[in-house]
């Protein structure tokens, strides 16, 4: 497969493979792109049907959900049956192959995700999430966690279908809403915490799939830069990431998996 490439691309990943291969410390931030490769659509992407008149402000900002909860909610559950069905992809498996790898060697491989969905989880790879989970819910009023996740039933054909009903807190009565970071909002302070760790640390810094336009987790490459780090990028299109020094321009289902059987390998 790897002869398939084009010649370039080919001696990139050859030469990350080396570069990784030699290094013990590799942080690795993933985006919206290596979700995209199974289907899960991009904050980016034209929404659909009937939210195709709504904007971010209307549907993914703590005022939205002050300014009406029930719309909010129900586009959360619509978009928890879009994800619903979908599966890790060739990227997903090899990131957690090579977690899995890095266990029997001296290598760390540690993981951040700035995706909210579970592919990085059902792929078997352990992964620090940045802007939250869809499938957790929790309440916007105290906080609690709410445990019935994803409010899901599945009808006579074996279809998911999601309740719209907004529940409410049985601890205070106040609304539930997705455990999710909204714009405007700050990142959870134990997972920012360990990505600026694992950044400052990391000997090589891979950003995969992300626009590098969404802060603050596009500062960590740069971190990661000024603390001496190499750093990859694999993104089948450009991002104004100016300090990377090994590009794979290529989708992440397609390289990922032939640069870990080049690492495996040396």
């Amino acid at each position: 497969m790897l002869a398939e490439l084009l010649p370039a691309l080919i001696a990139e990943v050859k030469l990350a493979a080396q570069l990784l291969s030699s290094k013990q410390r590799i942080c690795i931030l993933t985006g919206a792109g290596i979700s995209a490769e199974s289907g899960i659509p991009t904050f980016r992407d034209k929404q659909t049907g009937l939210w195709d008149n709504y904007g971010v402000e209307d549907l993914a900002t703590p005022e939205a959900f002050t300014r009406d909860p029930k719309l909010v909610w129900s586009w959360y559950q619509w978009r928890r049956q879009m994800v619903a069905d979908k599966a890790p992809n060739p990227a997903h498996h090899a990131l957690a192959q090579w977690q899995y790898h890095a266990q029997t060697s001296d290598q760390q491989v540690i993981l951040i995700t700035q995706n909210v969905d579970d592919l990085h989880e059902q792929a078997g790879s352990a992964v620090t999430h940045l802007h939250g989970h869809l499938w957790r819910n929790r309440c916007g009023q105290c906080e609690t966690p709410y445990q019935d996740q994803s409010r899901a039933s599945y009808d006579n054909q074996g279809t998911m279908n999601f309740d719209e009903t907004l529940p409410n807190c049985p601890h205070c009565d106040g609304y539930i809403r997705p455990d999710i970071v909204w714009f405007g909002e700050a990142l959870p302070v134990q997972a920012w915490q360990a990505a600026e760790d694992a950044a400052a640390n990391c000997e090589v810094f891979i950003s995969i799939g992300t626009s590098s336009l969404v802060y603050p987790a596009a500062g960590l490459s740069q971190l990661a830069k000024q603390n001496g780090a190499q750093i990859i990028e694999i993104n089948p299109d450009p991002t104004p990431n100016t300090i990377v020094d090994i590009t794979l321009a290529e989708k992440a289902g397609i390289v990922l998996p032939l640069l870990i059987e080049e690492i495996t390998a040396l």
